[in-house]
């Protein structure tokens, strides 16, 4: 009897665990498709594609260019839509403040 209830009482834990896990995975996608979406309707297909293969070569940079435009975009500094010349000048931009310092011997 007791093993039973300690059984029953994992089931419903592992349960729950699990449920919880589900639901953040579908907030997680949620967002995803939020973020995709507002996308779409700021770039250009040009710029889309860019931002596109950019994730594909460097995700981290894509990710940080994409965050970086919709910041922009819902501050309203950014013109609708972004086209591919903008986002090449956001993704220098972006690149010049991550340049790592160059060490010089003598």
């Amino acid at each position: 009897m007791e093993e039973d209830r300690e059984l029953e009482e994992l089931r419903k834990k592992r349960l729950m665990e699990l449920m919880a896990a589900r639901a953040r995975e579908e907030e997680r996608e949620r967002a995803e498709a939020e973020r995709q979406e507002l996308l779409r309707r700021l770039l250009t297909p040009e710029a889309r594609q860019r931002l596109a293969n950019l994730k594909l070569a460097r995700p981290e940079l894509g990710a940080l260019l994409e965050q970086q435009v919709i910041a922009l975009a819902q501050a309203g500094r950014l013109p609708v839509p972004v086209t591919d010349d903008l986002l090449k000048r956001l993704l220098y931009s972006l690149h010049e403040r991550r340049r790592e310092p160059r060490i010089i011997r003598r």
